[in-house]
């Protein structure tokens, strides 16, 4: 009887993990295939505008009239990209000294308060951070534009900008503060036996091994700016114009999607031209993390 058992217990341990591998192998694919499909499906949906207008006028034109049918979709990417980059130079200044900080000079205890601080940050919605930037940061931006002899609403680049900062810094955070405490401590005390101060090893030692991490937690902070919606929609002002400095009204194409779909779809084409915004925004995105990943692999390989 042990004799005819055993096989079908193997039997069903083969099928057991047969099936696991299939199921596992499935999953798989489908994160292979949800990128494509998206970008398919926004393709088909803009393609019809691609006959009428070309590449270039689409994307380096300023011309924003639906109703003439001329759509330039420079202003809404310019000011995405100055509302990105801005927000991550506030952002990643900050993130890496307080994840230092965090990892190599205070007690466990701090970071033990410190990391429901941070999920408390990454829960709020973003609705709150843009009524938070439109009670507190627009009137502070309007007054530090009148120092310079500005005229400004606070509506603008850089209102978005600071809220934007806000709102990522706590996923940004989260991931330095585990590059660091994923270094190995022999590193470290290799570095301190050898003569070297602590902030000389933090430097020299500490960071050059973390910097691929560094970089992948940048460019996460990056995608995660670059399509926020709501809170930056809010403060930004939606002004359709090419902005040329940060206390002007901006209006990011996150922005423009979620003020005009729904509302405009009467208009010949609009639908379309919302599509083409989507699909610049999974372009401009993919293109980002692609490079963050490329930089990735050269610091490793230095490394």
């Amino acid at each position: 009887m042990k004799a005819i058992a055993l096989p079908n217990f193997k039997t069903r341990r083969v099928l057991r993990e047969s099936g696991s591998e299939f199921w596992m192998k499935c999953c798989y694919i489908l994160i292979w295939t949800m990128p494509i499909i998206l970008l398919t499906g926004l393709i088909i949906k803009s393609a019809t505008l691609f006959q009428e207008k070309s590449v270039l006028e689409l994307l380096f034109s300023s011309k924003w009239k639906p109703l003439s049918g001329q759509f330039g979709f420079l202003p809404f990417i310019l000011s995405s990209l100055w509302i990105t980059f801005l927000s991550i130079l506030i952002a990643a200044p900050i993130c890496l000294l307080t994840a230092i900080y965090i990892t190599q000079y205070t007690k466990r205890i701090v970071l033990k308060i410190m990391h429901p601080v941070i999920d408390i940050l990454a829960g709020i919605p973003s609705v709150i951070y843009g009524v938070w930037g439109i009670l507190i940061i627009v009137p502070f931006v309007a007054k530090m534009a009148s120092w310079f002899n500005i005229q400004s609403s606070g509506y603008s680049i850089l209102s978005g900008a600071i809220v934007l900062s806000v709102m990522i810094i706590p996923f940004v955070l989260n991931i330095l503060i585990e590059i660091y405490r994923s270094i190995p401590l022999e590193l470290s005390e290799a570095s301190l036996s050898l003569g070297a101060t602590k902030w000389e090893t933090i430097k020299k030692v500490l960071t050059q091994k973390a910097f691929p991490g560094i970089i992948s937690s940048f460019g996460l902070g990056v995608s995660r700016a670059f399509g926020e919606t709501i809170a930056v929609l809010m403060v930004v002002g939606n002004v359709v114009q090419i902005p040329r400095g940060i206390f002007q009204a901006g209006y990011p194409l996150p922005a423009l999607i979620a003020n005009n779909y729904g509302e405009m779809l009467s208009i010949p084409m609009y639908d379309r031209a919302l599509m083409l915004a989507a699909l610049i925004l999974f372009v401009v995105v993919t293109i980002f993390n692609l490079g963050s990943r490329y930089l990735i692999n050269y610091y490793e390989k230095k490394i």
